[in-house]
């Protein structure tokens, strides 16, 4: 090497650096590569990305070669920097060579590469395996002897290789985030709705069903004129159908449009309407509504009577009151209508609210925050938290929510105001 022209030992250095840098690059855009996006060109047919991936299954391999690679070509140019600084200082230009070694690799071939290797990673990593692919294979029996010592090492720290993957695994609060964070170039509908998606899981038919005191039935003891004005009325296109009373005696559900033909004749007889009803299909209250939606395209159904471990009438869901918790509500849907003549906004912020409302409804489309973990109306939550029914006048705080209690019948609140960070009149109750 002392016998090389000055010029040459420079242009080695400089391809040395080079060298340095493409390393340092590829390690960085290895280990940046988003995983998923990475699958999903494997899938279609990218053949860096399969290089890529291939590398990825062995990570101790892959960093084993890269910065065995790295490592060489800096002691090298380390090597050859001293040789030029001996040529043109001589013995003093070694440290001088060393700090000015030292500087030009830090930039140019370590922060530099490795930035721009975090922000591009598949321009770099993609061309990188087509290298690091051959040279892992050529390399092979130095990097297994320097894996060898370096997984032993880690083992004795109880460290788990083989549990490589399951660091890529994201939990349930990870893929919300990975929904609102990662997927930007998507409406914000479309990702409410994949939020949605992963919250049936959690939420049980119970949530939003309707509850059995609100649910339209016909009761076909009675006279028949009365039935098919009862029908006719009906604002949904399935209604259950009972006998005397709802909870002992519930025939089944009459699916209006089929009934249509039947019911348009001039003359119409019970038996008749017997006839079109389909028998009623039960659920317990603690199904998902995951589950729930599954059930529903197997047994080719779309609407359910939810009942309770004793068998007790709950209430009923559809699959239209399951898909509006994807989707949301529906502008075409009665409910809604009902639901906005049941909320009063005020200029000050505040709500009044019909006490029956449900609290997850509340949440979602008003951007509220009321626990759900206990009653699903605002009437239970507020008993619950009372211990008793309370009279008009009476606030109780929840969370960073007051709400004052405006109207109450016999065995229930009627109507609650709703305020966000107003002073409290009562931590607990207040009875006037």
């Amino acid at each position: 090497m002392n016998s090389l022209d000055i010029s040459i030992l420079f242009g080695i250095l400089a391809l040395l650096i080079i060298l340095s840098a493409l390393f340092s690059s590829s390690e960085t855009s290895m280990m940046a590569l988003n995983r998923y996006r990475l699958k999903h060109q494997v899938k279609s047919g990218h053949k860096g990305a399969k290089l890529a991936q291939k590398l990825l299954e062995t990570p101790d391999r892959l960093l084993g070669v890269i910065l065995l690679g790295n490592n060489f070509v800096n002691i090298f140019a380390s090597s050859i920097a001293t040789i030029i600084a001996m040529k043109l200082i001589g013995e003093a230009g070694i440290a001088i060579a060393a700090g000015l070694l030292t500087m030009v690799v830090l930039v140019f071939a370590e922060v530099a590469p490795k930035t721009l290797a975090a922000l591009y990673p598949e321009k770099i990593a993609y061309p990188a395996a087509y290298v690091l692919t051959p040279l892992l294979k050529l390399l092979s029996p130095i990097v297994w002897l320097v894996n060898f010592f370096a997984n032993g090492f880690l083992r004795i720290f109880r460290i788990n290789l083989k549990n490589a993957d399951d660091a890529h695994a994201l939990s349930h609060e990870e893929l919300q985030t990975l929904i609102f964070e990662g997927t930007s170039q998507l409406p914000e509908q479309y990702r409410s709705m994949l939020s949605s998606v992963l919250e049936l899981e959690n939420v049980t038919v119970e949530d939003v069903m309707i509850p059995k005191q609100d649910m339209y039935a016909v009761d076909v003891d009675q006279p028949i004129e009365h039935i098919l004005k009862a029908i006719q009325k009906s604002p949904y296109t399935r209604v259950p159908i009972y006998r005397g009373s709802l909870d002992e005696d519930l025939i089944g559900i009459l699916n209006l449009r089929r009934a249509l033909p039947v019911l348009m004749r001039a003359e119409v007889t019970l038996k008749d309407i017997i006839k079109m009803i389909r028998p009623a299909y039960f659920v317990p209250e603690t199904t998902s509504l995951n589950v729930q939606l599954a059930k529903f395209n197997s047994h080719k159904r779309r609407m359910a009577l939810i009942v309770d471990e004793y068998g007790d009438l709950q209430g009923l869901l559809t699959m239209e009151d399951l898909l509006e918790e994807i989707v949301g509500k529906l502008s075409t849907d009665s409910k809604t209508k009902q639901v906005e003549d049941t909320i009063a906004l005020h200029d000050d912020g505040s709500m009044t609210i019909d006490a029956s409302e449900f609290i997850r409804d509340l949440n979602k489309g008003y951007k509220l925050n009321l626990p759900t973990d206990g009653p699903k109306t605002l009437n239970g939550l507020i008993q619950e938290v009372l211990e008793e029914l309370p009279s008009p006048g009476t606030c109780i705080k929840i969370d960073h929510y007051v709400l004052e209690v405006m109207e109450t019948s016999t065995n229930a609140i009627e109507t609650v105001k709703l305020s966000v960070h107003s002073p409290l009149k009562s931590n607990k109750a207040d009875h006037d």
